[in-house]
């Protein structure tokens, strides 16, 4: 079968994204193929694009870690899975394309009353939402927290989801129309860092007390100032590199700044079995569901502009949830 499909033969910018077409085999042993109604867009595929994370097979590879479709073949020994299935996948090399073969653990079956577009915008971004307001730190009702990039896909989630488990969520945003799409996503203060200094900020919202954990992907720009918004004994999750990675530390500076934790945590991990990619996706499924969780598809291109998607991601010009169609 021919396939539409986005390349990357060398790294590079957002030009290095070759339209092509390219032949994918009948599913192999465990595997299945689908057709894909919608593909996600997520920082994550800039780090592979540019060669700060490097594809398992090396080069060229198909781009792109999320999507959701309808299974149109099924290899051998799969159980679970049959031709018309609705289904849907995070953090999975391989999706800017028509057509794939997947393995099937990689899989979660897709509930009728969510729609493709959704899902496929959803995925890796409220899974990422899910492991860390549950699992990298126990958000609760006593929580104050600092998420950075507050109106991006992942942002504008996990303002939602952590609202609705009762925390306070300060936010920090690049302009006033992004502040004000956090602020209608569940953040109680969002700050505007082009005007203000997010630290004093932080410092007044919390009485000078600081957060109980900075959620923070925007990496280089906001480190170590980062650092200065926490509570004596605070974490500090670093999970993105949106301005490019964070420069070599020193450990003794979390000693310095109050014996602080620090964790660079990915979703792969926290999903690395069927039974925990499950329980994720059923925790995502349900408060999206219970309307505590809206998903903004805010910007769609046609698979062929993928090299605009990443452009316009990169320069901070896209808010919430940016998709590929087929």
């Amino acid at each position: 079968m021919k396939s539409k499909a986005i390349i990357i033969g060398r790294y590079g910018g957002s030009e290095v994204l070759e339209f092509t077409e390219i032949d994918v085999p009948l599913p192999g042993v465990g595997e299945v193929q689908i057709h894909h109604a919608a593909i996600g867009v997520n920082f994550v595929d800039t780090y592979y694009r540019t060669g700060l994370y490097k594809p398992a097979g090396g080069l060229p590879f198909v781009a792109g870690s999320e999507g959701a479709g309808t299974v149109v073949a099924v290899g051998e020994g799969v159980d679970g899975f049959s031709i018309g299935d609705r289904v849907a996948y995070p953090s999975n090399n391989g999706a800017y394309c028509e057509y794939r073969n997947i393995r099937a653990s990689a899989l979660v079956t897709l509930p009728d009353d969510i729609a493709f577009e959704i899902a496929a915008g959803m995925m890796t971004k409220g899974m990422t939402a899910e492991f860390l307001l549950h699992r990298t730190y126990q958000v609760g009702p006593e929580t104050v927290l600092l998420w950075h990039a507050s109106a991006g896909g992942v942002g504008l989630i996990a303002g939602q989801w952590a609202k609705a488990l009762g925390a306070t969520v300060i936010g920090t945003a690049g302009s006033a129309d992004k502040v004000e799409l956090a602020l209608a996503h569940g953040y109680d203060h969002v700050i505007n860092y082009r005007d203000e200094d997010f630290v004093e900020r932080v410092k007044a919202l919390t009485g000078g007390k600081g957060v109980d954990v900075v959620y923070d992907s925007v990496g280089r720009d906001t480190f170590p100032k980062s650092l200065d918004c926490l509570k004596p004994r605070g974490l500090w999750v670093t999970f993105g590199n949106a301005s490019g990675p964070v420069d070599p530390m020193a450990p003794a500076i979390l000693a310095q700044k109050g014996s602080l934790f620090m964790t660079r945590p990915t979703l792969g991990n926290y999903i690395s079995t069927p039974e925990e990619l499950n329980k994720c996706a059923e925790a995502l499924f349900a408060i999206v569901r219970g309307n505590k969780v809206v998903i903004n598809v805010n910007q769609t291109y046609p698979l062929a502009d993928a090299a605009r998607a990443h452009a316009d991601l990169e320069a901070r010009r896209t808010s919430g949830t940016t998709l590929l169609i087929p």
